[in-house]
């Protein structure tokens, strides 16, 4: 099976997923052979240091993955949180997680830190690290591991406005001169269903010339946090950050961006335009702050194809988290359970993705997503092979960031205006001192934008 396309925007190793699955068993025995010149290893050690900053359900997750693998001398090494107890509490859930193999979670007291400043310590303290804060806080996590020459794991999406993307741009160019590894939480592109799937379509011409497409996140909503009496208002929009664009992006960001990205890998391109409509009819409270509970855009890219985007928070509705492509022979249906297949137009299933069974146990399982990201950029670190995501990440991250500008204003939106945006949402710098960057009205109620007549700060 084909991995990702390599591009000069998507840079990943040239073996496939299923077979590095077979072999890294073999692969940590050439680990020694390595040195700090050629990958970013601990000096003199053969151990890689692992930090993970930000401790939240997907961090603790993602470094759970990274533990995991059959490389032994990954060993999570420091954790860092914007709450101390946040931090405690992921490490205390990890060594459990891990009790079949302590060793590997190698974190004593004086390496966990609280503090909007806990990356840096992290950072300093490790060889790769784990960027899993909400996203706001991203492109300067990023920017500072790279600076620091640090291999990285960074979720999605990469930031929350278009100079947080141009700056993840800018030093993904960095990145690659110091030849270091970056891998972006985007797991479909990892995942054997997908894989095989852009296979058929883009070499074996399963489906035709791509002409149209379908993607959607639609679900019942997401968690939410009450205030907590003592807490700032900084503090609370950090602990709640999901409902707040210059930390979360909206959910066409945060979560969307998953089918969006999916959009642009099989199509091969950003869309050049977006346009369409969005707002609030459940999250009619103002204590869900300034995020939509629905979005509906219609993205055009450069060869004309359109790609019709929702994206929905709102319980007792249809629930579907899936994509399709209209191509000119027939059709494509993907979805992570996984269920991909093709039609042709008269309905006939022409292709269906099956998976293969294990040779050892016999029984029909694909890999985990979630966990081959992980395994793949420690065999990239290990055998000094190129891999960084961050290009797609950010041009996926801009795509949903110009769906949201389109949903906000309920204007048309071009690419080239949208990545230019001068409207910075997450400021540069932000300590527990700082005021927090939108703040209640008198009724409590955070600004929220209304298609119109929304001013262009919000966007």
């Amino acid at each position: 099976m084909n991995p990702t396309p390599t591009t000069p925007t998507d840079r990943t190793a040239g073996d496939t997923r299923r077979d590095f699955i077979k072999k890294t068993s073999t692969v940590a025995a050439g680990a020694a052979a390595l040195t700090a010149s050629n990958s970013a290893w601990a000096a003199g050690s053969d151990e890689v240091k692992i930090g993970l900053i930000g401790s939240g359900g997907r961090g603790s997750g993602a470094a759970a993955q990274a533990l995991s693998t059959t490389n032994p001398n990954f060993r999570l090494h420091a954790v860092g949180d914007a709450f101390k107890e946040k931090a405690d509490s992921a490490l205390s859930k990890l060594r459990t997680q891990m009790e079949k193999t302590p060793e590997r979670v190698d974190v004593t007291d004086d390496r966990v830190y609280g503090g909007l400043d806990a990356y840096k310590e992290v950072i300093d303290k490790c060889d790769l690290v784990i960027l899993t804060t909400p996203p706001g806080f991203r492109p300067y996590h990023f920017e500072a591991a790279v600076n620091a020459g640090k291999n990285i794991f960074m979720e999605k999406p990469v930031a929350t406005d278009a100079p947080g993307v141009r700056k993840v741009l800018e030093m993904a160019k960095v990145a690659d001169e110091k030849n270091l590894k970056v891998v972006v939480g985007l797991q479909r592109r990892y995942q054997n269903c997908y894989l095989e799937a852009l296979k058929q379509v883009k070499e074996q011409d399963i489906i035709g010339e791509i002409v149209s497409g379908q993607v959607y996140w639609n679900g019942g909503g997401i968690w939410f946090r009450d205030k907590v009496e003592g807490m700032s208002e900084l503090q609370y929009q950090i602990n709640n950050w999901y409902f707040f664009t210059y930390l979360c992006g909206d959910h066409i960001n945060e979560q969307h961006i998953h089918n969006i990205d999916v959009a642009n890998w099989f199509i091969g391109s950003h869309p050049e335009s977006a346009q369409g409509m969005g707002g609030r009819q459940q999250r009619v409270d103002k204590k869900y702050g300034q995020i939509y509970d629905h979005h509906y855009v219609e993205f055009t890219y450069a060869n004309g194809v359109r790609v019709n985007s929702q994206c929905r928070h709102q319980a007792k509705t249809l629930n579907q988290v899936r994509e399709e492509f209209t191509g000119t022979k027939g059709k494509l249906y993907l979805d992570n359970k996984p269920n991909c297949y093709a039609t042709d137009h008269t309905g006939k299933v022409i292709w269906r993705y099956r998976i293969e069974k294990d040779k050892k146990t016999g029984q029909r399982q694909d890999p985990n997503p979630y966990q081959t990201e992980h395994d793949f950029l420690q065999e990239c670190i290990i055998q000094n092979k190129p891999v960084n995501n961050a290009y797609y990440g950010a041009h996926s991250t801009m795509t949903s960031i110009m769906g949201r500008m389109a949903t906000y204003s309920g204007q048309e939106i071009k690419w080239d205006e949208a990545l230019g945006s001068k409207v910075q949402l997450m400021p540069s710098i932000l300590t527990w001192e700082s005021e927090a960057p939108v703040n209640p009205d008198a009724d409590g109620w955070y600004p929220i934008a209304i298609p119109g007549e929304t001013s262009e700060g919000i966007i």
